[in-house]
């Protein structure tokens, strides 16, 4: 006689349950895994996970994915080169084919004035590079005390050794012990916390804290065009050609983290174009290959190679200029461009921001914001975030709450009637969120 058991677990619940017993996922509580949400496949501004349950994707998952899921050219692309030359390194006088077109690539969508590029896997790599490049311009220049980074409350440039100790949060750089030393702070670029007159105080404050240091001492200066992480937030007007003039007069060298701006986010190929911004290095990642295999890029300008020309860069990572990245950035750049992906987060950007405008009748709404399509809905900092994350994913919207903000990156592929159906959904949550 057959006795009856248990039902077998479903696909979803084995993989959850494995989930849970072997991964540790970033930014969770080592031993209280959550439970997770089990995505099995995407296509265009949609996800779906291993029940069928749909989403729109209002984040990009991290802001990297601006053709959006499931491009199946990009994935022939992949396989084409793999098949060809998977990887080699590049340490050297080694070298590959879309290695090199793709440095032409950005050079010529690029800001004026940069004239080399260093491949790297992601931003943090990205940053840590300019970081160590700009001290050693600087050193093999004649100036080695030239080392202090300025880096800005709210800024965000990675988990690395030198990009964590640039990133201006505080509860990220938390229990980690000594970081690496050098960096000096400035204020958070943001209008609401400095007044009608945030950009003069910001300036007098840069140029306060360049006398206490000494400019002989300070090596660059970091900073994204708008805050990502740091809730989306676009500076004050006439913000950066000012803190550039400053630099300038006093030799500071300029690195910006286009790491979320670049590649049609704020409606440009790069968000130092839409504030006018003349970088010394750029450092790029995420939407370089629109996250179909990791990938980034540090794009240098001639100030730096003149004061480091002839110095040796002891630097690098085993997978620096891989091949199958390189061949699928330049395919995505293409989608980019082919698909008008600039102009479109333009006009939807100004849509979704129109659509949200209204939540700042609700008294714990401090500010709804945007670039192209990268917004910011700002709390009053009582009021929690994070249930409107959970909520809208309920109704099957993902979102991001980051601090007292929820963060909006869609793919630029979304189309009108998503944008809708986000702002909608997003929109009763936050209501709903006063209680």
């Amino acid at each position: 006689m057959t006795t009856t058991t248990d039902a077998p677990a479903s696909p979803t619940a084995e993989l959850a349950d494995l989930d849970r017993r072997r991964l540790i996922h970033p930014h969770t509580v080592i031993g209280a895994p959550a439970e997770p949400l089990v995505l099995d496949r995407g296509e265009g501004a949609l996800l779906w996970d291993t029940e069928g349950r749909q989403y729109i994707d209002g984040t990009c998952g991290l802001w990297q994915c601006p053709v959006g899921h499931g491009r199946a050219e990009l994935a022939a692309v992949a396989a084409e080169q793999i098949g060809r030359l998977e990887f080699y390194s590049s340490f050297g006088d080694y070298s590959n084919a879309p290695s090199i077109r793709l440095a032409d690539r950005l050079l010529s969508l690029a800001p004026a004035g940069l004239e080399r590029v260093f491949l790297t896997n992601g931003g943090s790599e990205g940053n840590e590079t300019a970081i160590k490049l700009a001290r050693l311009a600087h050193h093999h220049a004649g100036s080695p005390e030239r080392t202090v980074i300025l880096a800005r409350t709210g800024g965000y440039h990675g988990m690395g050794g030198g990009s964590l100790a640039a990133t201006g949060i505080d509860g990220l750089r938390a229990g980690y012990g000594p970081l690496v030393p050098g960096v000096e702070w400035l204020g958070k670029p943001h209008g609401l916390e400095h007044g009608p007159d945030a950009t003069d105080r910001l300036v007098e404050e840069l140029e306060r804290r360049i006398e206490e240091i000494g400019a002989h001492r300070i090596a660059a200066f970091i900073g994204e065009p708008v805050l990502g992480v740091g809730g989306m937030v676009p500076p004050p007007e006439g913000y950066w050609p000012r803190v550039q003039e400053v630099l300038r007069r006093n030799g500071i060298l300029l690195i910006v983290d286009e790491i979320v701006t670049a590649f049609g986010r704020t409606g440009h190929w790069f968000g130092s174009e839409h504030f006018g911004i003349e970088p010394d290095m750029v450092v790029l990642a995420k939407g370089l290959t629109s996250g179909y295999i990791p990938m980034g890029a540090v794009l240098i300008g001639q100030r730096v190679l003149d004061l480091a020309d002839g110095a040796t860069f002891l630097h690098g990572f085993t997978y620096n200029g891989h091949p199958v990245g390189s061949a699928v950035a330049l395919a995505n750049l293409d989608i980019i461009e082919r698909e008008n992906l600039l102009e479109r987060a333009r006009v939807l950007g100004e849509r979704l921001r129109e659509r949200l405008e209204p939540l700042t009748e609700l008294p714990h709404v401090r500010e709804v914001r945007g670039v192209g399509l990268m917004l910011g809905i700002e709390f009053d900092g009582a009021t929690p975030t994070a249930p409107v994350q959970a909520g809208c994913r309920a109704d099957g919207v993902v979102v991001r709450a980051s601090g007292a903000s929820i963060v909006l990156s869609p793919p630029l592929v979304i189309t009108e009637a998503q944008v809708d159906t986000l702002a909608d959904v997003l929109c009763r949550h936050v209501a709903a969120a006063a209680g």
